[in-house]
């Protein structure tokens, strides 16, 4: 859906942490203004489980193959000087 979020649904169900290879959806400071930026954990960040409200998780990175790929494109993109960041994926 197009906007963002109504709601964040980080404590309505159950709880996934943000733990390393999880997606979660981006905000800012105000809980209820995600839209379509996301993340991926590249390490456990138990914070943003409760930082503003609780980053929501809604993914798993499936293999350790695919988390290689995601660690090499972090490397990468890090050695750069830059944060690693994906203009568009394709969700399969």
């Amino acid at each position: 859906p197009k906007g963002d979020l109504v709601e964040n649904e980080t404590h309505r169900h159950v709880i996934l942490p943000n733990t390393r290879g999880t997606a979660a959806v981006a905000h800012f400071d105000v809980p209820d203004n995600g839209s379509t930026e996301l993340f991926i954990n590249l390490q456990t960040n138990q914070h943003l489980d409760t930082a503003y409200g609780g980053y929501c998780v809604f993914a798993v990175v499936e293999s350790p193959e695919s988390m290689t790929i995601v660690d090499a494109i972090a490397k990468a993109i890090s050695a750069e000087g830059k944060k690693p960041t994906i203009i568009s994926m394709r969700i399969l």
